[in-house]
């Protein structure tokens, strides 16, 4: 239930849900679009009280809320609330968060993660269509980890995942580990619940207990390992999808990976990081390479993880920073394949290589260097500014009342910015489109 802005990933769920409502229904599933995020998700976090209601006809609910990264930040507020005051024991909330990290069509880049971070909402990250079911780190089968813990997931998705392949599954069943035990009560919603309750339960077991969960179901877990590694990568999300790309790219067979010592940790859970599965991983690696798409999150746990480890056991952390505290992989830029075999090659070329496989990494990155720079370099015979189509009414309605203001939003009259016709007085920026419950240009 919610309303998802165009151009993100989730942008055709609701045309998905609305032409499969009569399939839904019948499994008792009911599509409700919301008037906004906000209200959504209020309505969300009400179906979680089910179980207060003395004319409840259900044993519980599971909830999907569904919006673009401007979504997850209007509703920081109700994801806070409904986050601390927790699912029902037979219901769960799912939050799925499509972010455009490269503004294709957003008027800011955005990141969900620091968001769900700030609410205390653990949050998953498939990293393509193929591993929602086979790996179980797409949100929708993880239903158990939000009854167990009594609280909103998020589930953070970008560009590289679109939808989902029902080919493979897995037991999810285990929900809890040796490792964690269950307060008095468990983790759920109930009431009459103090605010400090809540916070308690919040803050002492349900993060743990969502550690606890990634271990016992190897969420996180390394996919490729040589027999003397020393030289580890870290990824999540599409990042992972785009290293693994990139080390085809490079001529980085299975063979050739062992003879480097590479060790790859896929990543599905990047908060709260698992700390044991980083600790094996970790175990013998010079250096950790730790790849992701904008601001740092598990590169900040990684290094809080093995601060404390000898000098002599412990690795180098490279990702957004080197070891020498520079900048090294972009933080406003999104990361592609191209980029990426060229900043692992930068790192790999460090090691004391096999002579041969030094120089087929330096010639597959020289080549890669060499086709971004004459894209830079590429100048269009021909520009041309944008306009209208042909009988759209923006064309006229952006053109404003002598002394008169338009501000100009997300959508297809944000192309008035860009002309300089009569009566065209438009500003950047107004409040964001129909969703957000502002109007695209605003009048003043």
């Amino acid at each position: 239930m919610s309303r998802d802005t165009g151009g993100s990933p989730l942008g055709g769920y609701d045309q998905q849900l609305f032409a499969a409502r009569k399939h839904l229904e019948q499994y008792n599933i009911k599509f409700q679009p919301g008037v906004n995020e906000d209200l959504a998700a209020t309505a969300i976090w009400g179906s979680q009280q089910l179980n207060l209601s003395p004319g409840a006809r259900h044993d519980g609910v599971v909830g999907i809320w569904y919006g673009k990264g401007p979504g997850v930040d209007r509703c920081g507020d109700v994801f806070r609330h409904g986050n601390a005051a927790g699912s029902a024991k037979n219901g769960g909330v799912l939050c799925l968060a499509g972010d455009d990290h490269g503004a294709k069509s957003s008027t800011v880049p955005h990141q969900s993660d620091h968001a769900f971070i700030s609410a205390l909402m653990p949050y998953l990250y498939p990293s393509s269509i193929h591993e929602n079911d086979r790996d179980g780190t797409a949100g929708y089968r993880d239903v158990a980890l939000q009854r167990m813990l009594g609280r909103h997931e998020g589930d953070h998705r970008d560009r590289g995942d679109h939808g989902r392949d029902r080919s493979h599954r897995r037991d999810e069943a285990l929900c809890h580990s040796d490792r964690f035990e269950m307060p008095p009560g468990g983790l759920n919603l109930r009431w009459p619940d103090d605010r400090f309750d809540q916070d308690r339960r919040l803050q002492d077991y349900k993060g743990f207990a969502a550690i606890a969960f990634a271990r016992a179901n190897k969420v996180n877990r390394i996919t490729m390992d040589s027999p003397n590694a020393r030289f580890g990568i870290m990824a999540s999300g599409k990042s992972y999808e785009d290293i693994r790309q990139a080390l085809r790219e490079l001529g980085v067979t299975p063979e050739v990976a062992a003879k480097i010592g590479l060790r790859l940790y896929k990543i599905g859970m990047p908060w709260p990081l698992e700390p044991q599965g980083v600790r094996e991983f970790a175990v013998g690696l010079e250096e950790i390479f730790i790849i992701e798409e904008r601001r740092e999150i598990v590169e900040n746990q990684v290094k809080q993880e093995l601060f404390n480890w000898r000098d002599d056991v412990r690795p180098r952390i490279v990702g957004k920073m080197d070891e020498h505290d520079k900048r090294f992989l972009p933080f406003a830029e999104e990361l592609s394949v191209a980029s990426l075999a060229s900043s692992l090659t930068e790192r790999l070329l460090r090691l004391n290589l096999n002579p041969e496989i030094a120089a087929m990494l330096r010639a597959k990155a020289d080549w890669f260097n060499g086709r971004m720079a004459t894209q830079m370099q590429a100048v269009a015979p021909i520009t041309r500014t944008p306009y209208f189509c042909s009988g759209c009414p923006h064309n006229t309605s952006t053109k404003v009342p002598e002394g008169s203001r338009a501000f100009a939003g997300i959508g297809c009259h944000f192309m008035a910015l860009w002309m300089d016709s009569q009566h065209r007085d438009i500003y950047p920026y107004g409040r964001r489109g129909r969703s957000m419950g502002g109007c695209g240009s605003l009048h003043q």
